[in-house]
């Protein structure tokens, strides 16, 4: 299993830097995921990961998670996975993924079970 460490990262949120500066001396792949947003089937792969749903991991107070009625429970997960892929902002961060395992960084110390 390799042991490189990715970050999903926004550097404008402190609790994402504040991630990424515990494991920096890793030397993390970054994914900037506001300018470089994830496919379906890898945002599909880390809730896997992080054994959530994706309204678990959708930001509920950007204002894309009401215009686009994504409370509404008869939503499918791919229709939510679908728009957190067009929204990225409604992606809650940092994820951290290593070892196969994922996990969010809030608090950023969070992470450090899964390295």
């Amino acid at each position: 299993m390799s042991k490189k460490i990715t970050i999903i990262h926004n550097p404008r949120c402190s609790k994402s830097c504040a991630t990424l500066k515990l494991i920096q001396d890793r030397e993390p792949k970054i994914v900037e995921y506001l300018k470089t947003p994830p496919t379906a089937e890898y945002l599909s792969e880390v809730l896997d990961m992080l054994k959530m749903e994706p309204r678990d991991l959708m930001r509920k107070g950007e204002s894309e998670y009401k215009d686009n009625n994504l409370a509404d429970t008869a939503l499918s997960r791919n229709e939510l996975i679908a728009a957190m892929v067009a929204n990225p902002i409604l992606i809650e961060r940092p994820i951290v993924i290593a070892n196969g395992k994922a996990a969010i960084g809030r608090p950023p110390e969070s992470i450090l079970d899964i390295l």
